[in-house]
């Protein structure tokens, strides 16, 4: 395996963490194949101030214009999709995304509705239960409002490889296929689960592989 094509950045998901069962499993698998893995924690220690602006500056931080697979989760599959639309494929050069959280701001404003964003507003903050730290942390409004200034569906032209449940309640996997609809680069491998995805991690850890191992000019969706 070149080097060039054997480091991967893993992206968890909102209030999640570096211990995730996903990221543990397939980062275990991808280090066993021999791939550079680093999973980071994307709200550096400070989850209160989250923002995707933030999350990308880390992020442009963590790449440094170096060759790079993105692989994420839910809201980190999003991010890696916008970080991928901002940089050429010299930088990012395939992604893998999981459940990805394709139009955020909307999915956010419709689960909250019109009184729980004005109450989020009014009182700056909310409490969210963060699944990486196992209790409730508060987290400020700014979320929200940054998370408005960011494309619904980023056009990224990188290969591709997204995999999506057909039961999954908190991102409609209509989102995917709506993607992949306009962008010939992504292929959507639909699963029989749910949003965590932890069921199917061996089908998602078998297609991966073979989507990694593939040469560049082969590597088209």
């Amino acid at each position: 395996m070149s080097s060039d094509r054997s480091r991967v950045i893993y992206l968890h998901g909102f209030a999640s963490g570096p211990q995730s069962r996903k990221a543990t499993v397939l980062g275990d698998r991808l280090r066993s194949a021999g791939f550079d893995v680093d999973v980071p924690s994307l709200d550096e220690g400070d989850f209160s101030h989250l923002t995707i602006s933030r999350q990308l500056r880390f992020l442009e931080s963590l790449v440094a214009g170096n060759p790079v697979t993105l692989i994420g989760s839910s809201l980190g599959a999003y991010l890696a999709a916008l970080f991928a639309a901002r940089h050429k494929h010299k930088e990012v050069t395939r992604l893998i995304l999981l459940a990805p959280a394709f139009d955020f701001f909307r999915l956010w404003q419709s689960e909250l509705g019109p009184e729980g964003v004005s109450d989020w507003r009014q009182t700056g903050v909310i409490r969210v239960f963060h699944y990486g730290v196992g209790r409730e942390l508060p987290l400020h409004f700014d979320f929200l409002q940054d998370a408005g200034q960011f494309e619904s569906f980023p056009a990224f032209t990188q290969p591709a490889l997204i995999f999506h449940g057909d039961r999954d309640p908190v991102v409609p996997i209509d989102l995917s296929r709506r993607f992949v609809a306009n962008h010939s680069n992504a292929r959507l491998i639909t699963l029989s689960s749910g949003h965590e995805l932890t069921d199917v991690l061996d089908p998602i850890w078998q297609h991966s592989k073979d989507f990694l191992e593939m040469t560049p000019w082969q590597n088209r969706c």
